[in-house]
């Protein structure tokens, strides 16, 4: 099992005219291999964990995806390059996030180097999941 951690400062929109700078924390371990972790307010007591899938965060970067309780987008530079990327998240209540997509792009490269795209399940014992689902 290994982990891949990345610690940075996000913006965290309030309201259209309130940000507010907050810590976070992505995190990949191997031993879960399609998801990544997300802790909000990582240095606080009051942190908000969430856990979605690695893909939906690496098509973020560069496009418009999820639904539900997790939606990111990017934003594009005056060039026309993700330079950050929104995390909509929440059901009921929900909250924004603006996020520098360089820095997670590089961190998710990393994530791929440890576990290649279209490899994730292949340590699966399917033999043994369909004895436990019987």
């Amino acid at each position: 099992m290994k982990k891949c951690h990345l610690s940075l400062e996000i913006t965290h929109w309030v309201t259209h005219e309130l940000a507010l700078d907050l810590d976070c924390e992505f995190t990949y371990d191997t031993s879960d291999p399609l998801a990544v972790t997300l802790v909000l307010g990582a240095d606080s007591e009051r942190s908000v964990r969430w856990i979605f899938c690695r893909q939906l965060l690496a098509d973020g970067l560069t496009a418009r995806v999820g639904e539900g309780e997790v939606v990111l987008w990017p934003l594009l530079d005056g060039e026309g390059e993700p330079a950050t990327f929104c995390a909509r998240v929440g059901g009921a209540r929900t909250a924004l996030f603006e996020i520098p997509a360089r820095p997670v792009g590089q961190w998710l490269a990393r994530t791929y180097a440890m576990v290649p795209r279209g490899t994730e399940l292949d340590g699966v014992d399917w033999d043994e999941l369909v004895q436990l689902a019987e």
